[in-house]
Order: C-alpha cells, then structure tokens, then sequence
C-alpha cells in the first residue's frame, strides 16, 4: 500500500509562508532581524542597569529579550505576509469575500458572500455588521458599482433605520481603501451600537434578504405575476 501523506505541520507551514515574504518582500526579512536584536539589546540594557552586577540577571534579561525579540519579529513577518497575500489577489473578483473569510474579531457579523452582484462585471458589494453599524463594500472601481453600493445603502436604511450605514470602496489605489487596509479601516469606524443591537439588526438584514431571494411558488407564472400598486 502507498503511504498516505502526512498533513504538513503548523511550524512548516510557518515557515514556507515566511520564506515566500522574504522573497517577494525583501525588507521583511531586515525588519523582523532589527526588531529582535532591539528586543535583546533592550533585555541586556534592562539586565545590565537592573541586576546590581548580577550575571544570572543579566543572562535571564538576555534570554527573555531574545524570546520577547522572536516573538516581536513573527508578529512582523506575519503582518508582512498578510499584506503580501492581500496584495496579490487585488483587483481580483472575490478579493474581498477572502478577506471577510478569515479571521474577523468577535462581535462582528459578516459572510464571504456579496449581496449584490453585477454578472457582467462581476464587481460586487459585500456586508459587515459591528459595533459601528451597516458596514457596505464595494469590489470594483466604475460607477455601476458605486450605484449598487448607494442602491444597497438605501435598503439598509430602510429596513434599520435607527443604525449607520457606513460605505466603503475598496480600490487598487488610493481613490478608495486598498485591500490590506480594509479590517483596519472597518474596526476604526466609530462605535454605534451595543452587542444586542448588533444581533437584531444582523437578523432584520438576514431575514429580508432570506425574502428576496426565496423561491417562486410553484403553479405561478413569473411572466404574469403584476407588481401590487403602491399606495400613497
């Protein structure tokens, strides 16, 4: 029998991820290598002022700088590899359902799916919902865009009144907010509801959007089916 392949580890994955942004991002790799030898040189510093002489200070000081120091530069070589990511898949159909895929702080309702698509394009507004009230992004940079993203503003508004509707652009320059920056840009958004508030207009948008895009019952001709006049 052949033998299975084993799934590749948490610390290979790591570490290929990191070697394809030093790669691609060169100054990663010196900026992560200056973070750690400041986080030494800042424990020996402590150590040395701190430890009235004493080398087993000095040498923990070391030690828990060289620790804090790696630490500090995985933080930057995974923050590097993230915009990397993002940068690559920009522009593209999609890029911001992959970002709204991943890790969203807690309190925050979101999917991947956009509730609004133009086929032929394929640009699209996507949703979150927070602390700050109705998050719309758009995908894509024409105006068509720009109208479905004041078109699904208005629902929102209609059917939440008492919530904000913010508006945001995502764009591969600096007309709107490049993808990398777009969670940052979200979470900074200023607070407006509480968390229940959150879970009941998350639920109002749901629900009518489980409406609108329900199916038509069967034995009903779609072709005449008139729309109920509006009553003023």
């Amino acid at each position: 029998m052949a033998k299975k392949n084993k799934p590749e580890g948490r610390f290979r994955q790591l570490w290929r991820v990191y070697k394809l942004t030093a790669k691609s991002d060169p100054s990663s790799v010196w900026l992560a290598v200056l973070v750690l030898l400041l986080s030494i040189g800042g424990g020996l510093g402590i150590g040395f002022f701190t430890g009235g002489g004493s080398v087993f200070t000095l040498v923990l000081w070391i030690i828990s700088g060289f620790i804090t120091g790696v630490l500090l530069a995985m933080i930057v070589m995974s923050k590097k590899a993230e915009k990397n990511a993002y940068t690559k898949i920009e522009g593209q159909a999609g890029a911001v359902g992959a970002v709204l895929d991943s890790q969203i702080r807690r309190g925050w309702r979101t999917s991947s799916m956009p509730i609004a698509v133009n086929p032929r394009s394929r640009e699209a507004v996507y949703r979150m919902i927070g602390k700050p009230g109705v998050v719309l992004i758009a995908e894509g940079s024409s105006a068509r865009v720009q109208q479905m993203l004041d078109d699904e503003s208005k629902k929102a508004s209609r059917a939440v009144p008492g919530a904000a509707v913010h508006k945001v652009r995502v764009t591969v320059d600096d007309s709107g907010v490049r993808l990398y920056r777009l969670l940052k840009h979200v979470y900074k958004l200023p607070k407006s509801l509480r968390r229940g508030e959150v879970t009941a207009v998350a639920n109002r948008l749901d629900a009518l959007g489980a409406q609108a895009s329900a199916p038509i019952p069967k034995g009903i001709d779609p072709n005449k089916v008139r729309a109920p006049k509006r009553k003023f």
